[in-house]
């Protein structure tokens, strides 16, 4: 039972090694502007759903792709002061507190 137990789970495993230790290390080292741009995706996914906006109208506004807008909403994005400048103008909205 337990050599049968063990190949079923050698066939079922993975071909490549998992990530989840240097994820969470990477996650645990930028904790602080993660926080950060999480709270900013919120806020720009309420104020999208409030207009109704799609993210493809809200990356016409900003200038840039789709693809960049969807990053930006997962809250994993390191924005710069900047982006968040561009973010704040074309939206009428304020995201950094004075």
């Amino acid at each position: 039972m337990k050599q049968k137990t063990l190949d079923y789970l050698e066939s079922h495993q993975s071909k490549t090694p998992s990530s989840w230790r240097s994820d969470a290390e990477w996650r645990r080292d930028n904790k602080a502007w993660l926080w950060h741009s999480k709270h900013i995706a919120v806020k720009l996914l309420m104020y999208m759903k409030q207009e109704q906006l799609t993210q493809s109208a809200m990356a016409e506004r900003l200038g840039c792709t789709q693809q960049f807008v969807s990053k930006i909403l997962k809250g994993t994005e390191n924005l710069s002061l900047e982006t968040l400048t561009k973010l704040e103008q074309a939206m009428g909205i304020q995201l950094i507190v004075d």
